[in-house]
């Protein structure tokens, strides 16, 4: 393992978060605002339902590792809240399946250690019109997103964990339907800044300790960080890991 240990904060889900490092996605913002603060790791499964998800769960998050994440985010039930297939062959998971699964699912996380935090993203919407375009046919809909996302928003309140509602959120503007996705389902670069400022007020406000905002954790070898003159006579000192770059200036 590379050292020093930095806090880690894991993207555990489907292929919402398998891509999220495509199209200018909400992995990677997040990657380069932690940079030199947290390690961001991706466990992202594509297609992969909360079923999957269990099987493989002690594996991604075994309870006797020697560092445990700090957070980890988890999305499931694009996928799960699919209609079910005549043949059963799709990734559809019956509602309170769904429920019981996500409820396993963050319990076991819960259990790593006591400083593991947990933010959940509900189920996003769809553009069903966009996705029959571009695959003929659909067994997703807007509508059965918005039940799975209803259920787990409800069950992250009953076990007092944080919760984004995505299928509200994505729905923030007019255009939503072409601004938000790339093919109906997975998410533009628009939609993932969406995303980021949704997570990133969540842990803001968190009444966690240490707050995992990527502002309030200190960055690596400060102490080693070069100071650069700025301003318009170039006799301004600033020290080079206190800069505020323009496009991490929005996220603050």
């Amino acid at each position: 393992m590379v050292g020093p240990n930095r806090p880690q904060i894991v993207l555990f889900g489907s292929s919402i978060v398998q891509f999220s490092y495509s199209h200018e996605g909400w992995g990677s913002i997040l990657t380069d605002l932690y940079s030199c603060k947290a390690d961001i790791v991706l466990r992202g499964y594509g297609g992969w339902n909360t079923r999957l998800a269990l099987q493989v769960l002690d594996q991604i998050f075994p309870k006797d590792a020697a560092v445990q994440p700090s957070l980890v985010i988890v999305y499931f039930g694009g996928n799960d809240s699919m209609k079910p297939d005549p043949n059963g062959l799709n990734a559809h998971v019956p509602l309170l399946e769904y429920i019981q699964n996500m409820k396993n699912i963050v319990l076991h996380l819960k259990s790593l250690s006591e400083k593991t935090r947990i933010l959940v993203l509900s189920t996003p919407p769809v553009n069903e019109e966009q996705i029959i375009k571009l695959f003929g046919s659909s067994r997703r809909s807007n509508e059965r997103s918005h039940i799975y996302s209803e259920a787990c928003i409800k069950m992250c309140k009953e076990l007092g964990i944080k919760v984004i509602d995505l299928w509200t959120a994505l729905q923030n503007r007019d255009d939503w339907l072409t601004a938000h996705f790339t093919d109906g389902v997975h998410l533009t670069a628009e939609a993932s800044k969406v995303v980021v400022k949704e997570i990133l007020k969540v842990v803001k406000e968190a009444d966690w300790e240490p707050n995992l905002h990527w502002k309030s954790l200190p960055n690596e070898f400060a102490q080693y960080s070069p100071t650069i003159f700025v301003g318009p006579n170039g006799n301004t000192p600033v020290i080079v890991a206190d800069l505020d770059l323009d496009w991490q200036a929005q996220w603050i």
